[in-house]
């Protein structure tokens, strides 16, 4: 057994970098960077070492079920997988001089997907009308603001420029674990307010209960139980492969409640269930009928009483011509 477990340092990432191999472990802490006690075995492609194999796998995984579902709602948000396997599996080497802009690249994408994730959740309380070009564009630069400010934090932090020192990481340690932390409680939490108060459904908040609870588990097994994992199946596999599982069944989740409330019957739809908005504006319509049948009604009744007078006059007239 591994003399260490796992440590979180509040603004510190000495303790983490020691439990799990993040991208940004090598840069930060020392001059050469943090490694973890127990980590996964590692394998020699063509003369090349790859870290982190399983993880590589369930990155490509996550690579075709990102690319499915961006197929199906037409986003482009799957940079970060990609950078993730180059950094973690040393595709892109840890010694070259690009491996720290393309971190902080990750680091920023990283923040900038939970800071669109949060907005995205506030669409549904109807601060701007969904799919117009203010509550798009209010999303894209917002996101896009978050993403260069982070990373110029991180490489800022990688090169120890300013204020900022790899040795004392502390708003980096902010952005990465309070802010994107906080917008996604944030998320949850608005989104089962959403359900409970608009909508009849309740399924939905299945979707939300088990993408909290795979991105809740992911995270427990990476920084809590990576050593232990790692040191119990004789280094085979770490944390961050069964972390990296849990994020995509999260993310899962997320689309398939995104798929749930929208009326589009996409890929992973229940096919036999009617979608909860469709089925309000369907009662609407109903309800506009039935109005103007009542009025139609009304209306056949008043007339009736004038044409039966009409009616009786015009027979005393034929009866009593003179």
């Amino acid at each position: 057994m591994v003399a260490i477990t796992y440590r979180i340092d509040a603004f510190s990432f000495d303790g983490i970098c020691q439990t799990i191999a993040l991208s940004l472990c090598p840069l930060i802490g020392q001059a050469d960077g943090i490694e973890p006690v127990c980590y996964s075995r590692n394998v020699d492609l063509g003369g090349n070492l790859i870290f982190q194999p399983a993880t590589l796998i369930i990155d490509v995984v996550a690579i075709i079920m990102a690319a499915i579902m961006i197929y199906h709602i037409r986003s482009k948000y799957t940079a970060v997988v990609f950078l993730e396997m180059f950094l973690i599996t040393g595709i892109i080497p840890t010694s070259s001089p690009v491996y720290p802009w393309f971190t902080a690249v990750h680091i920023g994408l990283i923040s900038a997907t939970f800071w669109c994730l949060l907005l995205n959740g506030f669409v549904g309380f109807q601060f701007a009308e969904d799919g117009t070009p203010l509550s798009l564009w209010s999303i894209r630069i917002s996101s896009l603001l978050i993403f260069l400010l982070v990373g110029a934090i991180s490489i800022c932090t990688f090169k120890n420029i300013g204020p900022f020192s790899y040795s004392k990481p502390g708003a980096l340690w902010t952005f990465y674990f309070i802010i994107n932390g906080a917008a996604f409680l944030i998320y949850v939490v608005s989104q089962v307010v959403l359900v409970v108060n608009t909508l009849d459904d309740r399924w939905p908040l299945g979707d939300i209960l088990f993408g909290t609870f795979f991105f809740v588990i992911g995270q427990v097994l990476m920084y809590i139980f990576s050593v232990f994992i790692c040191d119990q199946v004789k280094h085979y596999v770490d944390g961050l492969f069964f972390g990296t599982i849990c994020t995509l069944l999260a993310v899962m989740m997320v689309y398939k409640y995104w798929d749930s409330i929208t009326k589009e019957d996409l890929e992973f739809s229940v096919g036999s269930k009617q979608n909860v908005w469709e089925v309000k504006e369907l009662l609407g319509e109903d309800e506009l009928a039935q109005n103007y049948g009542t009025q139609y009604n009304q209306q056949q009744q008043q007339q009736q009483p004038q044409q039966q007078q009409y009616g009786q006059q015009y027979q005393h007239y034929e009866q009593h011509p003179y």
